[in-house]
């Protein structure tokens, strides 16, 4: 799991960091809001750990911007801000959880998990699409009936963002935007050719199109 934390105690950027490390995570570290902005547009992120008082942008500000451009991966907030005002500010720039310092390392891998369980943020290596066939996390690849159909990275990446928001609609924008980087977003023309080849080897039923909008991964 990719983690990207923002936090500017760097003794506790470290705790955290080697915590998170040692459960096989993939860790990115950012000091400042600008350099977590920086890399949430270069990287793509299973995860977001944010301080709130951060330099140069704080960690709302920064949530805040991120969510405008539908970028909608799971985030912590992880800060000394306590009262219920800062909590429902918290929520309010699209968090999905608030942690309050201090806390126990066993209940930030709690959190970590339910977000996991809610966002099909999954450890294992095949998760079940239908009856007989599954999806292969670790060889990016398509298993039916003991058959392996390798799928190119782009289209791995596409389907997995669709099982981790199984029965929404996504939008184009916010496909192309959690899917691809910042510098390298392709036209809707693309996507719908990605689009195309897995529904080939889905099934037509399984990724619906809504005109006009975007598509909904049945």
């Amino acid at each position: 799991m990719k983690v990207l934390l923002l936090e500017d105690d760097v003794i506790l950027s470290e705790v955290i960091g080697e915590y998170l490390e040692a459960l096989s995570c993939d860790v990115s570290y950012a000091c400042d809001g600008l350099e977590a902005e920086s890399l949430a547009l270069a990287e793509k992120y299973d995860l977001l750990l944010l301080d709130v008082n951060v330099p140069g942008l704080d960690g709302l500000s920064f949530l805040e911007a991120l969510r405008k451009t539908e970028n909608r991966t799971p985030a912590i907030f992880i800060t000394s801000l306590d009262s219920a005002e800062d909590v429902a500010a918290g929520f309010g720039a699209g968090a999905d959880d608030y942690l309050k310092k201090p806390f126990d390392l066993l209940e930030l891998k709690a959190r970590i998990d339910n977000l996991k369980r809610r966002y099909h943020i999954d450890d294992t290596k095949e998760v079940a699409i239908g009856d007989a066939l599954c999806y292969n996390y670790e060889k990016q690849a398509l298993m039916k009936e003991g058959e392996e159909r390798r799928l190119s990275r782009k289209e791995a990446q596409i389907l997995e963002y669709f099982l981790r928001h199984p029965g929404s609609v996504l939008s184009f924008e916010e496909i192309l935007n959690n899917v691809w980087n910042y510098e390298d977003t392709p036209s809707q023309a693309t996507l719908r050719t990605y689009i195309k080849n897995l529904r080939k080897y889905l099934g037509e039923d399984v990724i619906t199109n809504i005109k006009g909008v975007g598509y909904r991964f049945q």
